[in-house]
């Protein structure tokens, strides 16, 4: 018996996890939708989520590829720079469609990210997200790049979005576009990540309907199926 329970947990040792499915996308990120859509991890060693009310409502499922590049990209930043953390934000539902408010976000490859800050001891720490501030939304950095007492961490951002492309690629995927205030995006060029961004990433040139500067969009370039009718 006791051989046959040891031979049982070999087994189910072996069994992939139970979000290891495939998901499907269907047409675009602004019209679309998803199959077997796999949520986010709540938190992990170097992240957190935003929101779990926003978690229980469903709004942080992503495309199975998206999951991978998402989450690697997290254990790749816990090697280079174990001193930051980090925060999603929105991402979408289970089978996609519309997401409100966002023009996006409808197929499982779009993820907001909230923007890495420094406290005033000069230490990597989550931007407050919550619902007296719509779960980080409403927060305006001014000028100097500060809300709050808390500073933008352009060196973790970049190095974030570095790691994000570099899964991408190793997946045979890409980065479509980050979407993040044209004024600011010459901070991330300054930081030792800027060559690499330039080079290889595809940023929002005009400003959005939102500001983007609490967060960054990033659209995930992973194939989809064209939409259908029931798609």
């Amino acid at each position: 018996m006791e051989m046959k329970l040891s031979y049982l947990y070999l087994v189910a040792s072996l069994l992939p996890p139970a979000y290891a499915r495939t998901s499907t996308c269907y047409g675009t990120t602004a019209h679309g939708s998803l199959a077997d859509g796999i949520e986010l991890p709540r938190a992990g060693n170097n992240f957190v989520g935003y929101s779990t009310l926003a978690r229980l409502a469903g709004r942080t499922y992503v495309h199975s590829e998206v999951y991978e590049i998402v989450t690697a990209s997290y254990q790749m930043l816990e090697t280079i720079h174990p001193d930051k953390v980090y925060k999603y934000a929105e991402t979408g539902f289970a089978d996609g469609g519309q997401f409100r408010p966002h023009k996006t976000h409808s197929n499982g490859l779009s993820v907001d990210f909230m923007t890495p800050v420094i406290d005033e001891a000069d230490q990597s720490v989550h931007l407050p997200t919550h619902p007296f501030n719509k779960f980080g939304y409403l927060i305006e950095f001014d000028e100097h790049d500060q809300f709050d007492g808390l500073e933008i961490g352009y060196e973790a951002m970049a190095a974030h979005i570095v790691a994000l492309h570099k899964e991408a690629k190793r997946r045979g995927h890409d980065l479509w576009r980050v979407i993040f205030d044209p004024k600011l995006q010459l901070n991330l060029f300054s930081t030792q990540y800027g060559e690499y961004l330039k080079t290889h990433m595809q940023f929002s040139k005009k400003p959005s309907w939102v500001r983007h500067d609490e967060h960054y969009h990033v659209d995930f370039d992973v194939p989809c199926e064209p939409m259908t009718e029931t798609g």
